[in-house]
């Protein structure tokens, strides 16, 4: 990091929220490809924006048009990506924006850091006083992250291959691909487990709400009185 910069301070979460009258969290949506990450994140999103509540959508493939277009599929790459993806997520959930992020994110820790980031209270650059720390940290609550782990066996998931990959991979077309020549590390306590062979859109847009809903993020009834 360049030593040249200097944190600045602004509105804290707290005061973006009540003056936009919902909280901003992550969603972030992990398991294989064709699991069905994109479908229910874009269904979800949906959903979520005719309750009249702010959600965008951050997916794995489409990131990598732009923002993540210079990296590959190596270990060192995927981890590289989950990072962008994880500080970008943030930034939608300070402004008080709900993200949902659809990716493989295949590995562990990767997802581990991404939750730390969001439980960070405040981020005062190097050069902030430990006076100004104690101050953002007072004013600001840390930022929600709940992992929804879409499982799927490897088995079903080729079943599906609506992209044909995993057909290219057992071909060696291509390299490094999740669950065929790369590792998935399943989550291990997930907020959220949806089991995508027996469970439709509908319901799993329909678990996840009600999860929301349960830990009081939503306020949907806030909003309609206000």
């Amino acid at each position: 990091m360049a030593t040249n910069i200097t944190w600045h301070p602004s509105l804290s979460r707290r005061e973006r929220n009540e003056l936009r009258k919902q909280r901003g969290f992550t969603i972030w949506f992990t398991g294989l490809s064709a699991s069905g990450k994109s479908t229910i994140a874009t269904a979800l999103e949906q959903h979520l924006l005719h309750l009249g509540l702010a959600a965008y959508r951050l997916d794995g493939d489409n990131v990598r048009f732009g923002l993540n277009r210079d990296l590959g599929f190596s270990e060192k790459d995927r981890n590289e990506n989950i990072r962008r993806v994880a500080e970008v997520a943030k930034l939608f959930a300070d402004a008080s924006t709900i993200v949902l992020t659809a990716f493989i994110s295949p590995y562990r820790a990767d997802r581990n850091t991404a939750r730390a980031l969001h439980a960070v209270a405040s981020q005062p650059g190097p050069t902030a006083s430990q006076s100004q720390q104690q101050h953002d940290d007072a004013d600001d609550d840390p930022l929600q992250f709940i992992e929804v782990f879409v499982d799927i066996s490897l088995e079903e998931a080729e079943k599906r291959d609506p992209k044909g990959l995993y057909k290219r991979a057992r071909a060696g077309e291509i390299k490094d691909f999740t669950g065929i020549s790369a590792p998935y590390e399943a989550p291990e306590a997930a907020e959220i487990t949806i089991d995508s062979a027996r469970t439709s859109v509908e319901d799993a847009v329909r678990q996840i709400v009600t999860y929301l809903e349960e830990k009081g993020l939503l306020r949907t009834a806030d909003r309609a009185a206000g």
